[in-house]
């Protein structure tokens, strides 16, 4: 599965913005997807996630109340929306796939896209 990620941008705080990862195989809908995202200096850490089989969703601490994950099995494509970002989310933010245990686990994942860069001012 090749994914790829897009929709990142310069936004100001308290904006909105949607990330789109699009898979290559529309057989990825049998596998779990996440967002994760990375600042510099700083660990990659998990923002979302959703089930494949069920569609259940996991988020981490910095995504809560305000990010939404979402999955269009249609179009093959997992969105992340955030609204009310903050500064401190500036990072590049990169989706994963792969049949995972727990969402969280980020070396669980087996596919990886690019990264997009987010990039919320002041």
């Amino acid at each position: 599965v090749q994914l790829q990620a897009s929709g990142g941008g310069l936004v100001q705080a308290g904006g909105s913005l949607r990330l789109s990862c699009a898979a290559s195989e529309s057989s990825y809908i049998t596998i779990d997807m996440a967002w994760f995202r990375q600042a510099p200096g700083k660990e990659r850490e998990f923002v979302a996630a959703i089930r494949g089989s069920g569609g259940g969703t996991w988020y981490g601490d910095p995504a809560k109340g305000r990010f939404t994950i979402a999955r269009d099995n249609a179009k093959s494509t997992m969105y992340l929306h955030m609204n009310r970002l903050k500064p401190e989310d500036t990072a590049v933010y990169y989706c994963a796939a792969g049949e995972v245990e727990l969402l969280a686990d980020i070396t669980k994942y087996a596919y990886w896209g690019q990264g997009t860069q987010v990039t919320v001012s002041s």
